[in-house]
């Protein structure tokens, strides 16, 4: 069949991972994150509101509980100690931005929802394309009742009987169609999260610290090797190059930034190795700062980034929270509260562990 023909070179699979990739990817990405300075944070960039630029792109609401998400979400179930926490956390959230609690959805997430909407956009221009070579093909099956491309009747009879109630009448199959391939999407995009979340955190770092502290563009750098910067050497011959998440050039230091919204366990044992990677590598036996910035909530991991130490040294220089406030709120009455809790406030209190406002604000003093 001609069909045939003209779709040979095509693979489904790989064509919506292409799809999915270019929407959350690196380029793409950067150009939401500029479009949404330009629109969306009209009144300025500084120190002190840099903190809600960050919630409002990257911080989510957590599908299983409706709250703003601050922990793991199978330990943030109701019923478990951080749901209570994580309702606190919403609370707070929803009086620094001005939104209401059941509305908070629509003031946070906005790269992922921007990313979202670029992939659909694809898709859809990409379904407009084959439709036609689609129905040349299925026009020798057209008595014998084929489901459509895309129909998933499991899925339909679902989201059919939860509505069924309340519904007039069935709506047609096209509404059902593209109702269903919108789901479907949404669903399959949940776990590309994680990477956006992951480097998308260094890229909005990169321009915040740019747009509030008056950093030149070429100063700030994601992801680059570490021999690329001004005063490392390259790893030994045989040993693995590194990449650092964020690099702050300033005449008057070099700042190394490891970026984590949130730390998992193998993670934390690769910071030490890292640290010392950075100690070796440096040529010009001149300082440079090791910081840590994260928004992670879990206490012990807080305190741990607080207190490691390096030979005999505190590890990292600072560790920063993206709003040492929201810590606050989250852990709530500590009357009760385990050590670990106690502890982040006392390294909260002592200035140990800063928020994105002050660390920014010393980094416009560099």
């Amino acid at each position: 069949m001609e069909g045939e023909t003209i779709l040979q070179p095509e693979n489904n699979a790989a064509v919506e991972k292409e799809a999915v990739d270019r929407a959350f990817g690196a380029e793409n990405r950067n150009k939401l994150i500029d479009r949404y300075f330009e629109t969306s944070a009209l009144e300025g960039i500084t120190p002190v509101n840099a903190w809600q630029h960050v919630y409002r792109m990257l911080l989510w609401s957590d599908p299983t509980t409706g709250l703003a998400h601050c922990y793991e979400s199978d330990k943030s179930q109701p019923g478990k100690p951080w749901y209570a926490r994580s309702l606190a956390f919403h609370q707070w959230i929803c009086s620094q931005l001005g939104a209401e609690p059941s509305d908070l959805g629509h003031k946070i997430d906005w790269l992922f929802i921007k990313a979202c909407a670029d992939l659909s956009d694809a898709m859809l221009r990409r379904e407009a394309r084959l439709a036609e070579i689609a129905a040349a093909q299925r026009r020798p099956y057209a008595d014998g009742g084929f489901p459509e491309p895309g129909a998933d009747p499991e899925l339909k009879a679902i989201i059919h009987d939860a509505l069924k109630p309340y519904l007039a009448s069935d709506p047609p199959e096209a509404v059902w169609h593209a109702a269903i391939q919108k789901a479907r999407q949404f669903l399959g995009v949940q776990n590309k999260r994680k990477n956006l979340v992951g480097e998308g955190f260094e890229d909005v770092l990169a321009q915040v610290v740019r747009r509030a502290c008056g950093v030149p563009a070429t100063s700030v750098r994601t992801r680059s090797m570490l021999y690329e910067i001004p005063g490392f050497n390259r790893a030994r011959q045989g040993a693995k190059e590194n990449k650092v998440d964020l690099a702050i050039i300033q005449p008057t230091m070099r700042t190394l930034v490891t970026a984590k919204w949130s730390v998992r366990a193998d993670r934390e044992k690769q910071f030490p190795t890292e640290y010392d990677e950075y100690i070796n590598a440096e040529s010009e036996n001149r300082k440079f700062q090791y910081v840590f910035v994260t928004n992670e909530f879990d206490p012990a991991r807080l305190m741990r980034a607080c207190e490691n130490l390096h030979r005999n040294s505190l590890m990292f220089d600072q560790v920063v929270h993206i709003n040492t406030n929201a810590v606050r709120a989250a852990y709530g009455d500590l009357s009760r509260a385990d050590g670990s809790r106690h502890r982040v406030i006392e390294h909260i209190e002592n200035g140990r562990l800063v928020s994105l406002e002050k660390w920014l604000t010393a980094l416009s003093s560099q």
